[in-house]
């Protein structure tokens, strides 16, 4: 059997501390995933700050106001915990390409596909994934 390097793990399910303690004892890494507040508290409580390879902030919400307040709050319990594990934030629908600028503003990495948005900053329709990464490469050199 061949297992891979790491796994998502979604700290707003249940379940987690049990998924995140058998991937530990097949020495497999964990990538947290966190798109609420009750998520990060949850990775805080699972004594998971430090030992994952990356937190992936992924707010959940459509709107970019709450997409960024739900980042804002995520990070906060991160701070308090003293949490540096290395972070990548991404959203989705209309705050997709926001949350894009915030990452690059913040040091975090960012991803970017139709799994995300289905739209270029312009508004008109990506025609596969390859036009999605163009862009956000091309909004991301413009942020430098």
């Amino acid at each position: 059997t061949i297992l891979p390097d790491f796994a998502s793990v979604n700290f707003g399910e249940s379940g987690t501390p049990e998924l995140c303690a058998a991937l530990d004892a097949l020495g497999v890494g964990i990538e947290a995933g966190l798109d609420t507040p009750a998520a990060a508290e949850a990775y805080v409580r699972a004594g998971m700050v430090g030992r994952c390879l990356r937190v992936l902030l992924e707010p959940g919400e459509e709107t970019t106001a709450a997409a960024l307040a739900t980042v804002a709050a995520i990070e906060a319990i991160l701070e308090a915990a003293d949490d540096t594990t290395p972070r990548l934030l991404h959203g989705g629908d209309t705050a997709a390409w926001t949350l894009i600028d915030a990452a690059a503003a913040r040091g975090y990495d960012t991803r970017i596909g139709l799994e995300d948005v289905l739209t270029l900053p312009d508004g008109s329709a990506a025609h596969d994934n390859a036009a999605l990464v163009a862009a956000a490469v091309g909004r991301l050199g413009a942020l430098r």
